[in-house]
């Protein structure tokens, strides 16, 4: 099953994909909330409101031209993996970490696919990162296991972590470089766990600038998988529904490039994971 949040008169809306058209799940299930981190937190089930509304005669909408939203417009946490792929960490000069470099994003951070990653007037230095992401479906208990955490995430999608490279190493922490407004490029499906291989292994991942392939990768190259991470995340906090983790980028960043590579008005970067979709962001310079 694919589900997607598009704007509809200015409003965030959850959709359910069939083929090349969607459909407003809560104007075909109306006991559905039109917000995924809210429908997930009351615990419906999505699944069988998605089979309703596709077997329904709902009215349906084109999905080409459509405006997205984030796919989840604000989610109680965004938690980032630094450093997360063998050969990106080599690039940066830096070993194995011995633990997962995690970082938090504000929602204010997010744009939806379409939706331009903004050049900030204060830095030239602005990166591209193709990365999986993934949605936590329903409450995690704390200290799960590797063995049982991917049964809590509802699915995945793609994400931009477009990153303000000169700021991001002003402190020790990554935040400020991280969340410049604008920058979290996010969606546009996000397809059920259950029509993936178990954790999202095995997934081909790519980053293209202007069409150029910057960054070809495949999931299993990451250093912490995505039931390593949860579990590790669960020793120290609670994740909830509608939480959202990002799970790290390969190499091929334009920063680690001779001469560096980064993103100017005008440009498109796209992120495209096997089986999920292509996230497209153009990019824009700050008003």
């Amino acid at each position: 099953m694919k589900f997607t949040t598009f704007l509809h008169n200015g409003h965030a809306r959850l959709g359910v994909v069939d083929g090349d058209q969607l459909i407003d799940l809560q104007a075909a299930q109306p006991q559905v909330p039109s917000d995924l981190r809210a429908a997930l937190a009351a615990g419906v089930d999505l699944a069988a409101a998605a089979e309703a509304a596709i077997a329904s005669t709902a009215p349906r909408l084109p999905l080409a031209g459509q405006k997205f939203a984030p796919l989840v417009p604000e989610p109680g946490k965004i938690i980032c993996l630094g450093l997360n792929y063998f050969d990106h960490a080599k690039e940066g000069g830096r070993e194995k970490p011995e633990y997962p470099w995690f970082f938090f994003r504000g929602a204010t951070s997010l744009v939806a696919h379409g939706a331009p990653g903004i050049l900030p007037k204060v830095s030239g230095k602005f990166d591209y990162e193709a990365e999986l992401a993934l949605v936590i479906g329903r409450r995690v208990p704390r200290h799960v296991s590797q063995e049982d955490a991917p049964g809590y995430v509802f699915g995945y999608t793609c994400f931009n972590d477009m990153s303000v490279r000169d700021y991001q190493k002003r402190t020790p922490q990554w935040t400020i470089g991280k969340n410049f407004d604008g920058t979290g490029g996010f969606g546009p499906v996000l397809v059920t766990s259950d029509e993936l291989p178990l954790a999202a292994a095995g997934l081909k991942i790519q980053g293209r600038l202007n069409g150029e392939v910057m960054q070809s990768a495949n999931t299993t190259d990451m250093i912490w998988g995505v039931a390593e991470t949860i579990s590790l995340l669960s020793d120290v906090l609670t994740l909830e529904p509608g939480d959202v983790i990002v799970m790290g980028t390969p190499a091929g960043v334009g920063q680690a490039r001779t001469p560096p590579v980064w993103m100017k008005a005008g440009d498109t970067f796209e992120v495209e994971i096997e089986r999920i979709g292509t996230l497209v962001n153009p990019i824009r310079a700050e008003d």
